[in-house]
């Protein structure tokens, strides 16, 4: 009864979207942000401004392989393995934009 009673009270906000075709009928392209409103509460606690610094930065890369297309463990895996012995001059190439998998 409760769901039935929530739905009538808000029965103008529910079918907006017949109104008007640019309000999507579904919200789930929101849920996307949901990890980083979450993590943002867990990222106060870093330890310190350098460690917040790092798991940002972290983040960001992880973030950066999975927008393009990388499995963000095989990408970090990979890169950790030849940072060691890769030239400094060429350290954008490691970058989730330009790497490519090992053949």
């Amino acid at each position: 009864m409760k769901a039935i009673d929530y739905s009538l009270n808000r029965w103008t906000q529910l079918t907006r979207f017949v109104d008007d075709a640019d309000v999507p009928i579904s919200n789930n392209w929101v849920e996307h942000i949901r990890t980083i409103a979450l993590g943002r509460a867990n990222w106060l606690f870093a330890g310190s401004l350098r460690a917040g610094k790092r798991a940002a930065a972290v983040m960001s890369l992880l973030h950066s392989a999975r927008i393009n297309g990388h499995d963000p463990y095989a990408y970090f895996k990979d890169v950790l393995e030849r940072l060691p012995t890769h030239p400094a001059s060429r350290i954008d190439e490691l970058l989730p934009h330009r790497w490519a998998p090992p053949s």
